[in-house]
């Protein structure tokens, strides 16, 4: 990414963090969005599984940036869009880091995080590490769009049949068809042993911001009743669940976009 890219008429700062050391470098595409109102929160973006920043959910996060002065950072995790780095290294801690890295990157001093999918959990992860910090980035609100927290022990290694389990023991991975793209989906052992060290469904979430999920009904990738398992471990805070009848898993029709925008802009 060498041009600068024009979206709403305002120009974005695009490019490259480089994240990671001794050997285990890659080179992170972002966007930046610079703010006219320092006092908004900046939205972040954590895309899902195989997505990346150029997405239909990602662009309306940035125009609403855009209009209401707000900064917004886009990026894609290593081996997704214009990153460096393999898909099959890929794991919620490698792309855990990233994120961070990101976000540090531009040092925001308060946050909304976008997280769509696996980005949902990856957003509830980086709550946790950023308020562990001893100077912690203040989360304001997060934003999950049919988020997927402990997809890989909640909803892949219950379903695996005989030969996904001989193919992650033997290859190291297994691939099952993507209704998305013609190429397949691959999950290696190392993203479902690594995402057991990430779960957040095994005790009490305390986000200490409001949470707004927007989640289909009619999504056949992670059922609504798995939202309804997280708004479980959110008793503390101030949660918002709009469940919508027929939406799917993209959520990226006009109205679903209409009420990713009402989200977005309760955040602020």
């Amino acid at each position: 990414m060498t041009e600068e890219t024009q979206v709403s008429d305002r120009m974005l700062r695009p490019l490259r963090v480089t994240v990671g050391h001794s050997g285990f470098e890659r080179d992170i595409a972002a966007l930046y969005r610079a703010p006219r109102n320092e006092a908004l929160p900046a939205f972040v973006w954590l895309g899902g599984y195989r997505s990346d920043m150029s997405g239909t959910k990602a662009l309306e996060m940035d125009r609403v940036a855009d209009e209401t002065g707000a900064a917004a950072i886009r990026f894609d995790y290593s081996g997704h869009g214009q990153s460096g780095g393999a898909f099959t290294d890929g794991t919620i801690s490698r792309w855990l880091e990233e994120a961070l890295a990101v976000i540090d990157h531009f040092g925001p001093r308060r946050v909304v995080l976008v997280g769509s999918s696996m980005g949902g959990w990856i957003a509830l992860r980086a709550l946790q590490e950023l308020s562990r910090r001893q100077n912690p980035v203040d989360v304001a609100g997060l934003v999950l769009i049919a988020p997927a927290p402990d997809f890989t022990s909640a909803l892949i290694e219950p379903h695996l049949g005989e030969k996904e389990r001989r193919d992650l023991e033997e290859k190291g991975f297994f691939e099952e068809m993507s209704d998305y793209s013609p190429q397949p989906n691959i999950f290696t052992r190392a993203l479902i042993e690594d995402g057991r060290l990430n779960r957040v469904l095994n005790g009490m979430i305390e986000t200490g911001c409001p949470v707004h999920i927007l989640q289909g009904m009619a999504d056949p990738d992670v059922p609504y009743q798995h939202a309804l398992t997280l708004m479980e471990h959110l008793p503390a805070d101030d949660v918002v669940l709009t469940l919508i009848r027929d939406g799917d898993h993209r959520l990226s029709r006009a109205e679903d976009l209409a009420r990713l925008e009402a989200a977005l802009r309760g955040m602020l």
